[in-house]
């Protein structure tokens, strides 16, 4: 995701005057920046870092959803939209067969050895940000059985 992008669907959210889908870009675009000054990455801000932050944003919308009480329906309307709209700009993530194929026929002789550790070290940093790690934990786990 170019950060550019989400810089003009912010300015065309304010011009058609929606206000909740302009607050939850805005949102997006300041924990990139924050992460790109973090990283010192102030002026280019790269696409991989901003794929970074939205799934992060994206997790936390999430559990805000999940912890959010049945009987507060407006406010976890909000949250919903807020989920809605980051997902929109959230990069495509693996499926668990496409997960598992890709461990299979990459990291063969890492499996080989049944160490989970070692599966994982070698794994994460290739599919940080296309996989979700839950997932590639729970085929790391079946795969070392």
């Amino acid at each position: 995701m170019k950060f550019e992008t989400l810089q003009k669907d912010m300015i065309a959210a304010m011009k058609a005057r929606d206000k909740a889908r302009k607050d939850a870009i805005s949102s997006l675009i300041s924990d990139v920046k924050k992460v790109a000054i973090d990283v010192g990455k102030r002026d280019n801000i790269d696409d991989e870092l901003v794929n970074q932050v939205i799934i992060k944003s994206l997790k936390t919308a999430k559990e805000q959803i999940d912890t959010c009480p049945d009987d507060r329906a407006e406010l976890k309307q909000e949250y919903q939209f807020r989920y809605d709209v980051i997902k929109e700009y959230a990069p495509a993530m693996m499926s668990e067969d496409e997960i598992r194929a890709f461990i299979s026929e990459k990291f063969a002789d890492v499996i080989a050895t049944k160490n989970k550790g070692a599966i994982m070290k070698e794994i994460m940093p290739v599919l940080k940000s296309k996989a979700d790690g839950k997932a590639i934990n729970m085929i790391v786990a079946e795969l070392c059985k």
